[in-house]
């Protein structure tokens, strides 16, 4: 049960934005671009992985599980993979550079300050831009507050994880900019 009445049984953050539409287009907006903008050079799987992680240490079931279904889905592994990447992903079948970055998301995730000049020099060092790191920072970063909107309220997320790895592939055609209000 969630902390306020949200008058809907949409979980995690569709209630919240269902409850309050006029923070849906821009919050969507900003996960549209971050996730599955079409001029960046971090596929789509790789940034909802970003994202997954970033959740994970939030400890957000709702988000890790949404986005580690879709980063799945993109990625062509299972919950069961994004689960050991997202426990130790230093161990994963990962690029160095994703290596890197998710590594600097883990420290904006704890505050942005954590971020070292070390770190974004190995990630440099491994092939990422500019563009790669300042867009790892924001997804980190925006992951923090959906994270948070969605735990801070008490809303509910279903525990059975089938119901997000089924609906991934809807996510992954549709994207971030339907409206729930449909």
């Amino acid at each position: 049960m969630a902390h306020i009445e949200l008058n809907n049984d949409l979980p995690g953050i569709r209630g919240l934005m269902f409850y309050r539409p006029e923070t849906e287009a821009p919050m969507n907006a900003l996960a549209e671009l971050l996730l599955r903008d079409e001029n960046n050079t971090l596929t789509r799987g790789e940034r909802e992985l970003i994202g997954t992680y970033v959740s994970y240490l939030n400890d957000c079931f709702f988000c890790q599980n949404v986005h580690g279904a879709v980063a799945g889905h993109y990625l062509g592994c299972s919950m069961d993979d994004i689960d050991a990447i997202k426990a130790d992903f230093t161990s994963a079948d990962l690029s160095p550079k994703i290596k890197a970055l998710l590594a600097i998301a883990g420290s904006v995730q704890k505050g942005g300050k954590h971020v070292t000049p070390e770190q974004v020099e190995i990630a440099r060092n491994e092939g990422a831009t500019d563009k790669e790191i300042h867009d790892t920072v924001l997804i980190a970063a925006s992951f923090c507050m959906f994270n948070r909107y969605v735990d801070g309220l008490g809303t509910w997320a279903p525990q059975d994880r089938s119901f997000y790895v089924n609906r991934a592939p809807q996510r992954a055609v549709e994207g971030y900019v339907g409206s729930i209000l449909k």
